[in-house]
């Protein structure tokens, strides 16, 4: 495996001013998103280690509702030693959560709130927020982003108010779809995986419109299991 320190160098950060979009995503070498519906069972040690030195680097950690509930999402927490780096730069000790759910399609009851270590943030439309924000009052904050749907270009401006410039997106592949549209992507991990799945596993990107978005290889990292860790930054 990689050390700790090589990982936090192939991905740091080259300033902090300004919002960056960075999303992080395993697939398989065939292209499949999951594996068993679930993308956590395509990782290894290095991927799960990365994940968690991506966090580090965060302000929030930004989730689509779906893979809030097919990966389990319980409270997200970084170690101590990460607090520690997390301090050192003057963050929070902790990442913020924010969750995108258009239609508030949660129950408080979920781990992804009861576990939480920090507030976490929920972010809808106006109409769902005005509906159904007070069933969420006691487990999260609501932020309400936009009328038809929810307005992504918006989330990451009121975020930004935060002081949350540093938004790791980890995924599902709608929610990747859709800020591609909107050309809010500035960053892409991903991990590929030594396997073949087949099936009708998708890919990491749903939805999106058909472009040529040009991105560039920013670093490569390997491991000893066979796991490329691939780095792009938009052109």
């Amino acid at each position: 495996m990689p050390a700790r320190s090589e990982l936090f160098d192939a991905y740091a950060l080259h300033g902090r001013d300004g919002t960056r979009v960075r999303m992080n995503f395993v697939s398989s070498a065939d292209g499949a998103v999951t594996l068993g519906g679930r993308s956590g069972a395509l990782g290894s040690d290095t991927d799960r280690e990365l994940m968690q030195v991506l966090r580090a680097m965060a302000d929030v950690v930004l989730v689509g509702a779906g893979t809030v509930r097919a990966e389990g999402y319980g409270g997200l927490k970084v170690d101590h030693d990460d607090v520690e780096w997390r301090r050192a730069r003057r963050l929070d000790d902790q990442p913020a959560l924010a969750v995108v759910s258009g239609g508030l399609h949660l129950d408080p009851g979920d781990t992804v709130f009861t576990e939480a270590v920090r507030r976490p943030v929920i972010v809808t439309t106006d109409a769902a927020a005005a509906a159904d924000r007070d069933r969420f009052e006691s487990v999260a904050s609501v932020m309400a982003c936009g009328e038809a749907g929810v307005d992504l270009a918006a989330m990451l401006d009121a975020f930004a108010r935060r002081g949350w410039t540093q938004v790791l997106c980890e995924g599902g592949p709608h929610l990747f779809g859709a800020l591609l549209d909107a050309d809010l992507v500035d960053e892409v991990c991903v991990t590929l995986a030594p396997r073949f799945v087949g099936g009708r596993a998708g890919r990491i990107v749903q939805a999106a419109a058909e472009a040529d978005r040009r991105f560039t290889l920013e670093s490569v990292v390997t491991d000893d299991e066979g796991f490329v860790f691939l780095r792009y930054a938009h052109d």
